[in-house]
């Protein structure tokens, strides 16, 4: 049956927001959205500001058991990588679908309709293979189902651990499938569900060698992201074993393009940034994970200026808040380059939106619009982080998860006043779920 909201604000992809509109919504999809409109008895009421469904385009779910638990002492990325190995190897598919389910309904309190898995975890300790060779895999689309939410299983391909092919060894033997072509039979097995794509990761430049990157791109109309340039030592052991950037890598193997994704992008020369503009490939920035893990900050402006749309994740969870990954694109530009206002809010919110899903495969969200599906968010405007505030800056540079009182995908109510519909509290689901997990 056909459904009306009335917002009180709503973002309609303009510089500002719109006051008083009426979405009218049936099978999923607005069918019209009107502003300047009187309130219908019968529409559902949106006190706040209404924006579209926001895209977390790079998730590592089991990650979330990490959160509070290696902020202490001093390390890098590498030694954080240790004690994230220490999670990965004890996950089981049961285990591993009650930590993400409630991963992913934190997730939709959060404003967040649809997630990008970035999902490496496929086999058993030591690399024996479940009965179901995607027992993993499948608990994720599982998950996102329970809590509501749309799902690119982003499958990828693991096989080195370092350029120069270094076996894999412990804890990465979960991760691989022993080629290119075992890894393609392995994913043939999943079949896109309607709230599921199938798409396609390379790891890194360290973890795939150029001809398999090349078989892997070769799979067309799938979204394809890798991890790029998070880390100096990732570059320089490139550069090391085969003369060129992680980026030129990539290009000379056929992976850049407006199909692909890479995330993090930190260390980049000038001409990496002009090869990933140049193809159109997409790049999503995590900075809540890329500050916690001490990598660095990436050049988001000139990356978007130079014709990369830029989409946004938070990775390892670090937190779960799509308006601190927002903000933080431009408060990280200001660190670096000791000048304000480098990003509109309007720009921030499409990263969040539309550049998001298009990442992620999903180019009929990201926007309420006739045609598109009907995922909202709600945002107050009278906490008290919000109140007194305009509404479009209120939601992008003060807001965060917490102001998110409704949420609504594919037409479906997933959130109402702060509480997840299906799953109730949420907290005691995510305490039980890493409790399972790390003892």
């Amino acid at each position: 049956m056909p459904v009306r909201y009335h917002a009180q604000y709503a973002w309609l992809g303009g510089d500002e927001p719109v006051s008083d509109v009426l979405i009218e919504v049936e099978a999923g999809r607005f069918t019209a959205v009107t502003p300047a409109a009187p309130v219908p008895p019968d529409a559902v009421r949106l006190t706040g500001l209404t924006l579209p469904g926001f895209a977390n385009a790079h998730s590592h779910a089991f990650h979330r058991a990490l959160r509070g638990r290696t902020h202490d002492g001093r390390g890098t990325f590498w030694t954080w990588r240790e004690r994230m190995y220490a999670v990965a190897d004890r996950l089981t598919p049961d285990s591993y679908l009650a930590l993400a389910r409630a991963t992913y309904a934190e997730m939709a309190l959060a404003g967040i309709t649809c997630v990008g898995e970035f999902h490496y975890l496929h086999h058993a300790p030591g690399g024996a293979r479940y009965d179901d060779p995607n027992a993993m895999g499948r608990a994720l689309i599982e998950a996102a189902r329970d809590a509501g939410i749309r799902i690119t299983l982003l499958d990828t391909l693991y096989l080195t651990a370092a350029p120069d092919g270094t076996p894999l060894v412990g804890p990465q033997l979960r991760f691989g499938d022993g080629n290119a072509e075992q890894w393609a039979v392995r994913v043939e097995q999943l079949k896109p569900e309607p709230h599921a794509v199938i798409g396609a990761a390379l790891h890194s430049v360290r973890a795939v060698p150029p001809a398999a990157m090349a078989q892997v791109a070769a799979r067309e109309n799938v979204p394809l992201h890798v991890h790029l340039s998070e880390q100096r030592a990732e570059n320089e052991a490139c550069h090391a074993w085969y003369g060129c950037s992680p980026t030129e890598l990539l290009s000379d193997a056929g992976v850049l393009g407006a199909r692909s994704t890479a995330v993090h992008a930190t260390h980049l020369s000038d001409v990496d940034r002009a090869l990933l503009g140049d193809t159109d490939t997409t790049v999503c920035f995590c900075p809540t994970t890329e500050r916690d893990l001490a990598d660095g900050i990436g050049p988001a402006r000139a990356l978007f200026d130079g014709g990369s749309p830029v989409a946004l994740g938070s990775d390892s969870h670090a937190v779960i808040d799509l308006f601190e990954e927002a903000r933080a694109l431009e408060l990280d530009e200001r660190l670096r380059t000791e000048r304000r206002g480098h990003f509109t809010a309007c720009e921030l919110l499409t990263c969040a939106t539309v550049a998001g899903h298009r990442a992620l495969g999903w180019t009929d969200a990201g926007a309420i619009a006739p045609g598109q599906r009907a995922d909202l968010v709600t945002v107050r405007l009278d906490s008290v982080r919000t109140a007194g505030a305009e509404p479009l800056p209120a939601a992008v540079f003060a807001a965060g998860a917490a102001d998110v009182t409704d949420v609504v995908v594919d037409g479906t109510v997933v959130v109402r006043d702060g509480r997840h519909t299906r799953l109730g509290d949420v907290a005691p689901l995510l305490a039980a779920a890493i409790e399972e997990v790390v003892g």
